[in-house]
């Protein structure tokens, strides 16, 4: 069924956690992938994905977990500019009850990780942040259902979920726009 699909090639290499990982995205694309093992990413982990980034370009799609976050933030500190692919919780979900409660893009369907590396984002350093004030009047930060309304923006955006002190710092940092922002958060309910 999925496995028939033709495969697409992605030229950049994609930073996964593990094999189960690479295994997935292999089933479904003509892909080369570095695999983190983990989060304890070591320097020279960072320097060869340095490397790759500046042969090929990478696209860093980690699990939607703390794990995965941690991984993550690790790499843009060393290379701000790098694509990053993002699924959304309920995506890297397993779709069988006796796998577990864990979250992986080896659990992501060919449709999820199509739509999550097609929307894949490059970082932009450069880019102003949104105004406190504009993410605050829009509930996103300081107020009762913030959490859910940067959820909710997380997932349309398919910017995974930061908390309101990284918001600005990840919006920015995907070009995101006030108007997009606002766009979005009109359809909030």
């Amino acid at each position: 069924m999925e496995e028939n699909k033709e495969k697409i090639k992605i030229s950049e290499v994609i930073v996964v956690e593990g094999k189960d990982d690479t295994s997935r995205l292999k089933q479904f694309f003509e892909v080369d992938t570095f695999e983190t093992k983990g989060s304890a990413l070591t320097e020279e982990d960072i320097e060869k994905i340095e490397m790759l980034e500046e042969l090929r370009g990478v696209i860093i799609f980690t699990d939607p977990d703390f794990s995965g976050e941690k991984i993550r933030k690790r790499i843009v500190q060393a290379i701000p500019n790098v694509k990053q692919a993002f699924l959304k919780q309920d995506e890297a979900r397993p779709k069988s009850k006796t796998k577990g409660q864990s979250l992986g893009v080896e659990h992501a369907s060919y449709e999820d990780l199509k739509e999550a590396l097609k929307d894949a984002r490059q970082g932009n350093l450069e880019f102003p942040q949104i105004p406190t004030n504009v993410l605050s009047e829009l509930g996103l930060i300081m107020s009762s259902d913030g959490k859910k309304r940067r959820e909710y923006l997380g997932e349309k955006l398919r910017i995974g979920y930061v908390n309101a002190k990284q918001l600005p710092k990840r919006l920015a940092l995907f070009a995101i726009t006030e108007e997009e922002v606002r766009n979005i958060m009109e359809n909030y309910k």
